[in-house]
């Protein structure tokens, strides 16, 4: 029987766990004895339109290579934020892709990335089936953001969550030194959810910041905010604030238009960043108080140092069931993961059609956040801690957080 060839790619924002999900779908190519090359499309699906494929089968069948490449942060393929049209409006476009399926005889292709990233899984494999065209396409999910439906977390989350909580303990320790009022406020990623910045309330148990979150699940509203400023700033004279960059008033406004951002990318979404200047001009506008910010950017998703071995486990699964299920002829769906239990933390793997994903965002539930607006519950914590891969107390936190 011949033996077909896989492609892969990575699409959207890159995270810690990225490559070990492209890890997983290498190691079940090699064990299944059903592949013949491996190959890995540079860019995503625009290294498919521009066929710039590259052969890794022979690369990753070194043991430290793929060992490497689990712990390596990034999207070791390349990345691209590339929205696909309707096979109708765009048919040239489809035409090409598959003329590069055909032409490296590519029986299976899975596409490692996010809800955006799962439209193209789904219009693709639409395209397939309508066309009578013998390929398989998958998609493996991926995002720091955790907004996937179908699924109880998303590869990545655990790691970032990870950075985030152990990072703002960190803060904490340089935060509290003074007797004099100060406020810090970090921002981290999350434009329409906030999972990633209600991570932080982790660090509570090793420390007593931050005394306040900020999420994009609930209405920002200028005076509130003023009003926990002052009321934390009389228990404490140092003040660390968690906000997501998404936070946005009850017109629908993100906060960080204040500043003139505007743009937006190839799907339509606003580009992010700046809500904690605009937080901190408000806050130097109407108090006497020293103020400072920090953006965590690019860190949360490529600290590799602080990457959730329970987060590189699962996402190295993923990809390899997305390949799995590919080699057994399914079609258009996306590999996920269900939570079986909290203790011991155990999850189940299966996959979900690609159109419960795609272009779909998952929320935190209301509940999980206080009824001011301004913190998480311990729901929310026991949901998130699991997915560090280390419990986060005094005792096992590393001796340089101010543990005393």
């Amino acid at each position: 029987m011949r033996k077909r060839n896989v492609l892969v790619a990575q699409s959207g924002g890159p995270t810690a766990a990225i490559n070990a999900t492209l890890a997983g779908v290498v190691e079940q190519a090699v064990i299944s004895g059903k592949v013949g090359k491996v190959y890995g499309a540079k860019y995503g699906i625009k290294g498919v339109l521009a066929d710039d494929l590259i052969d890794i089968s022979e690369i990753l069948q070194e043991t430290h290579a793929m060992l490497r490449l689990i712990h390596t942060p990034s999207s070791a393929l390349g990345s691209c934020r590339h929205k696909l049209k309707s096979a109708e409006d765009d048919p040239d476009t489809y035409k090409t892709i598959f003329d590069t399926f055909a032409r490296y005889d590519i029986g299976y292709f899975v596409y490692i990335g996010g809800n955006d990233s799962m439209d193209t899984v789904h219009k693709l494999s639409e395209y397939a089936i309508k066309q009578g065209i013998d390929v398989a396409i998958m998609g493996a999910p991926k995002t720091i953001d955790n907004d996937l439906y179908g699924m109880d977390h998303s590869p990545g989350f655990g790691s970032a969550a990870r950075y985030i909580a152990t990072t703002f303990a960190e803060i904490w320790c340089d935060a509290k030194v003074y007797d004099t009022p100060a406020v810090t406020i970090v921002e981290t990623m999350g434009r329409h959810v906030g999972w990633l910045c209600a991570s932080s309330a982790l660090a509570r148990k090793v420390g007593a910041a931050p005394q306040l979150i900020y999420l994009p699940e609930v209405p920002f509203d200028d005076n509130k905010f003023l009003e926990d400023v002052e009321e934390q700033l009389s228990l404490s004279p140092s003040l660390v604030i968690a906000i997501s960059e998404g936070i946005r008033r009850a017109d629908g406004k993100f906060v960080n238009e204040d500043a003139g951002n505007a743009k937006v990318d190839a799907f339509g979404h606003k580009h992010m960043g700046g809500a904690c200047r605009v937080l901190e001009n408000l806050i130097n506008n109407h108090m006497e108080c020293k103020v400072r910010c920090i953006d965590f950017s690019l860190m949360q998703r490529c600290a590799a140092h602080l990457a959730s071995p329970v987060d590189l486990a699962e996402a190295k699964a993923l990809g390899a069931m997305s390949l799995a299920r590919a080699l057994e002829g399914v079609s258009g769906e996306v590999s996920v993961l269900t939570r079986v239990s909290d203790n011991p933390y155990r999850v189940e793997y299966s996959t979900v059609h690609a159109t419960t994903i795609a272009n779909r965002e998952k929320a935190i539930p209301r509940e999980w956040i206080n009824a001011r607006g301004n913190f998480v519950t311990e729901d929310l914590i026991r949901y998130v801690e699991p997915l560090l891969g280390v419990p986060f107390t005094r005792e096992s936190c590393s001796d340089h957080l101010c543990l005393y």
